[in-house]
């Protein structure tokens, strides 16, 4: 139980991380130069990167990157309106929110066990 409750939140962080880097790609699909193209994609694994930095914090301090990633899944339904339609707010909000209570849960449980 300890492996998994230490490494699942890291693996559903990564995967969500995969997941919205997908939607990056889509700056070069339209007709624009190599470098408008370029900087799209950049622009779009903006909250990829942010993901990621919150991950690095969580790794070794769970219970700061939990609230963090709490709070990241709150800018995520508020800014990207994911509260719209329960499809989004399945795929966007929900991951970030799950995965910030596990981390939180996480530190408590191994804490309580003496394996943290």
């Amino acid at each position: 139980m300890k492996d998994f409750m230490t490494w699942f939140p890291r693996i559903l962080v990564m995967a969500f991380a995969l997941f919205i880097s997908v939607f990056a790609l889509d700056a070069f699909s339209e007709n624009n130069s190599i470098w408008e193209s370029v900087t799209g994609f950049m622009i779009h694994l903006i909250p990829t990167m942010i993901t990621l930095l919150l991950l690095m914090v969580a790794w070794n301090r769970r219970i700061f990157g939990g609230l963090l990633f709490v709070v990241w899944g709150l800018v995520f339904t508020i800014q990207f309106q994911t509260l719209r339609s329960p499809m989004l707010f399945l795929m966007f909000s929900i991951p970030l929110l799950f995965a910030g209570f596990l981390f939180i849960f996480s530190n408590a449980y191994l804490t309580r066990s003496g394996r943290a």
